[in-house]
């Protein structure tokens, strides 16, 4: 291979531009010259790409977000839109593609080694959902993110004895808040993979705290949790008077996505986008960089993309007893 491209999809995320970095430096050490395409897989399609040298990417290691821009792309599961994207990858004589981003990132990753085009991915998702890898790019600083605000709001909540509901990234993956919810101490952590507790329940573990002399009650909560967070608040309102402590709610949205990678996701960024230059150069394709353990290993992106990451039952078990 004499050129590679490389791209970020999806929700954005710490630890994507030292993967970034890695990828860039590693090929122009091997000697091959490296593409940078931009806003995702839109970039392919509007031929929105560029040459990258070392110096483009100096400085970025401790960058939150991507260079690259990305964006959701649901056109790309259009054939004849893949064939567009192929055709203007060969005609600037891109050999091969790193795909950097989550589940629908690496299935348009699949979609494309299938047509014959070498690709590679790297699991970048802060929700922790994708299978074969024990950990993605960007979710350690996103859990150090959501501790820290746990952290805070309990201060306050201590304070004022109330009871807060803290909403965290997850709409089909509870990683985050199980994660983030057994670190900080909650008193109930709401999954989406997990049925109940019903409204009744969850203001009886509220009461329960009260009684116990608690000076708060901190519920975790993922966005994909039905009946959701308004729920659980409008109903708590409602019997305030019975359950002592005030309710709060605080959304942390957005937040969760930006900041200065931790060390951590610089360094797995690092590894992973190097082994996935190394990977594309040695002839491999259709393949995901992965965690296992403490090394890297290479995951077939068919199984990856096949289902979501299950939780870990014994945490869930564990967060039970720690309440």
């Amino acid at each position: 291979m004499k050129r590679i491209a490389v791209l970020t999809s999806g929700g954005d995320g710490p630890g994507l531009n030292p993967c970034i970095r890695a990828v860039v430096r590693c090929g122009l050490k091997a000697g091959v010259e490296v593409f940078g395409v931009q806003w995702g897989y839109a970039g392919l399609i509007d031929n929105d790409m560029g040459s990258l040298d070392s110096r483009a990417v100096s400085g970025i290691l401790g960058k939150g977000g991507t260079i690259l821009g990305t964006a959701r792309c649901p056109e790309f599961l259009e054939l004849q839109v893949r064939r567009q994207a192929i055709r203007h990858m060969n005609q600037r004589g891109i050999n091969g593609l790193i795909v950097i981003g989550g589940n629908g990132s690496l299935a348009g990753a699949l979609a494309l080694h299938e047509m014959g085009f070498p690709t590679i991915g790297v699991p970048g998702s802060i929700d922790n959902d994708i299978n074969g890898t024990d950990l993605a790019v960007g979710v350690d600083t996103t859990l150090n993110t959501i501790l820290d605000a746990i952290d805070r709001i309990k201060d306050t909540a201590s304070s004022h004895q109330r009871a807060f509901l803290v909403e965290v990234m997850g709409r089909d993956c509870g990683y985050l808040a199980l994660q983030s919810g057994l670190a900080g101490g909650a008193e109930l952590i709401l999954v989406p993979e997990r049925e109940g507790p019903t409204l009744e329940s969850i203001a009886e573990e509220v009461l329960d705290a009260y009684m116990r002399g608690k000076s708060h009650c901190i519920i975790v909560i993922a966005e994909g949790w039905k009946p959701g967070t308004k729920a659980v608040q409008e109903y708590l309102l409602s019997r305030r008077e019975e359950l002592g402590f005030d309710v709060r709610v605080t959304v942390l949205g957005h937040v969760q996505r930006g900041g200065r990678p931790s060390v951590f996701d610089r360094t797995l960024g690092t590894r992973m986008g190097a082994m996935a230059v190394e990977a594309l150069l040695s002839g491999e394709s259709g393949k995901m960089v992965a965690l296992r353990g403490n090394g890297l290993e290479l995951f077939p992106l068919a199984e990856a993309v096949k289902q979501l990451k299950p939780l870990d039952s014994m945490l869930l078990e564990l967060a039970e007893i720690m309440d």
